[in-house]
């Protein structure tokens, strides 16, 4: 049996039954939480976001018209929130040393592949943290998530060529980041 369209769904919440909206939640829960966690950084924080963006959606979905996805106006609302939550809190930090051990030490069938892979995204994380929040939502939609300019504009109500420039700036600056990261885990520790 095929899934139910989305659309069909927020028509059936819009005309007051309310458990198609659960369903809407299943599908986007964890999307929207790794959409939280890698702006946030925060296990705790990502979940919050994730229960307040679809608190706000299910209060908000009179207005949905269709325009876009659901899943692209979901992904507006947790990215606004998750901007919100790095404005209100200041979080500029993305993993905290004991969440960096427990990832670094919890390796599957290749533990060496799994480090590297572990140290590299840390490292990239840390990296995207330094960003100006701009910069930073650019990057993490369009590096991590793999979206379309087009899609990012949506998300971010804003122009393309402006995403464009701002994603160019991002990788400028991550990779100067990385580069200094590098050589930064080269120098021989004296000690």
């Amino acid at each position: 049996m095929e899934p139910r369209p989305d659309i069909e769904l927020v028509q059936e919440v819009q005309n007051g039954r309310r458990h198609a909206f659960t369903e809407l939640m299943r599908r986007y829960q964890e999307r929207v939480y790794w959409v939280a966690r890698r702006i946030v950084g925060s296990h705790d924080d990502a979940d919050d976001i994730v229960q307040e963006t679809f608190v706000k959606a299910y209060l908000s979905l009179r207005e949905f018209r269709g325009d876009s996805s659901f899943y692209t106006w979901i992904y507006r609302i947790a990215v606004n929130m998750s901007l919100n939550v790095l404005r209100k809190r200041k979080i500029w930090s993305y993993l905290h040393e004991s969440e960096l051990m427990t990832r670094i030490l919890s390796s599957s069938d290749n533990p060496g592949k799994d480090l590297e892979h572990s140290e590299i995204e840390t490292a990239l994380q840390r990296v995207a943290a330094k960003l100006p929040e701009r910069q930073k939502a650019v990057f993490v939609m369009r590096y991590f998530d793999e979206m379309t300019y087009k899609e990012i504009a949506i998300v971010l109500n804003t122009s393309e060529g402006g995403l464009k420039a701002n994603y160019f700036h991002a990788l400028r600056k991550v990779r100067k980041y990385m580069c200094h990261e590098i050589q930064d885990r080269e120098k021989p520790s004296h000690g």
